[in-house]
């Protein structure tokens, strides 16, 4: 029997957010990268996640020069503190030039600014000893389907993702699908969707997934299915696990927190398909509540990375010998209530 996998663990600095949503101000002052880097070390957390611009702030109105000097003393701080930088992926969504899509846009202007702020985004990850760069496509899409040509916008990707292999031939890609928001709908809205895209690209063994847990509740989708499809083709190269309520906006509650069993069931996939031997990293992109007290602003991450222990251990002790006793007999509702008693503990 193979030796279980020892997971690692990792977050983002905005994963310890302020509290400001669309209809109030923060409620929690901003901390420095300095005070996030301290409590993930003391939390046991052992890599970090970046957006380009968390590494190099105002990073547009800055030379090429000005941005590598800046990651490389990212990279210092990172080294010197014992955390490695899991990912680094391009923010295309903030940026005015990007307000009609970035790689989609119908102007050629703005889909190269996109891209060349990929490649500074590649450039910035090889400064933090990191080649796996993350696609969010926050803005793939359209608000009105007659403005874009969505056939024309499969080419406009594939040619941004070539671009992207050719600037670094050590350079990952991993696509994260979301379905909606911001956009009303996105062009990539499935772990299925990304890789078919990436078998278009000039070199398809660069170019996997990133999968988020609320990302495929939104699509209406069980996350475990989607881990096991993405692992199917060897393709899941990082993942985000948190929790959704329902087809609503992005929550990202902490892990575990909505749905118990949904959660398990990640686990599971990701124990069977034996996700963090080759070095991946779990990655948890939560949030605090926005009526967390700065005393408490940990707590969401801890939490979700103690609910996904015990549901390792929940899933490594699951009886697989009864439970397939009960599949062969087609006794699914025996099976459905010893999944629930071994979750609770009975």
């Amino acid at each position: 029997m193979p030796a279980a996998t020892a997971y690692r663990y990792c977050f983002g600095p905005w994963n310890l957010s302020e509290g400001q949503d669309p209809y109030g101000p923060p409620t929690r002052p901003p901390q420095t990268f300095g005070w996030k880097l301290q409590q993930l070390k003391e939390a046991g957390f052992d890599a970090m996640m970046f957006h380009d611009d968390d590494v190099v702030p105002d990073i547009d109105n800055k030379s090429e020069i000005q941005i590598i000097k800046e990651a490389r003393e990212t990279g210092k701080r990172l080294k010197d503190a014992g955390v490695v930088a899991e990912i680094v992926a391009p923010r295309l969504w903030f940026s005015p030039m990007t307000i009609d899509g970035a790689y989609t846009s119908n102007d050629k202007k703005c889909r190269q600014y996109a891209i060349d702020r990929s490649k500074r985004c590649i450039d910035i990850g090889k400064a933090l000893n990191c080649n796996l760069i993350v696609l969010w496509l926050a803005r793939e899409g359209s608000y009105i389907r007659e403005s874009k040509n969505a056939r024309k916008c499969l080419d406009y990707l594939v040619e941004a993702i070539d671009a992207l292999l050719a600037h670094d031939k050590k350079a990952r890609i991993a696509i994260e699908p979301k379905p909606n928001e911001p956009m009303d709908l996105a062009y990539i809205p499935t772990i299925g969707h990304a890789l078919a895209v990436a078998n278009l690209t000039s070199d398809p063994k660069r170019v996997g997934c990133l999968i988020e847990s609320a990302h495929a509740i939104l699509a209406g989708l069980d996350p475990a299915d989607e881990i096991d499809f993405a692992m199917g083709f060897g393709k899941l190269w990082s993942i985000h696990l948190n929790d959704q309520n329902g087809l609503k906006f992005d929550q990202d509650k902490p892990f575990g927190s909505a749905n118990l069993r949904v959660a398990f069931n990640q686990v599971r996939a990701l124990e069977r398909n034996g996700y963090g031997k080759k070095g991946e990293y779990v990655a948890f992109d939560v949030h605090p509540f926005r009526t967390t007290k700065v005393e408490h602003w940990m707590r969401h991450l801890v939490n979700s990375k103690r609910t996904f222990e015990i549901l390792v251990e929940k899933a490594r002790s699951f009886d697989e010998a009864k439970a397939q006793a009960l599949i062969a007999d087609r006794n699914y509702q025996d099976l459905d209530q010893y999944v629930l008693e071994h979750l609770m503990g009975v």
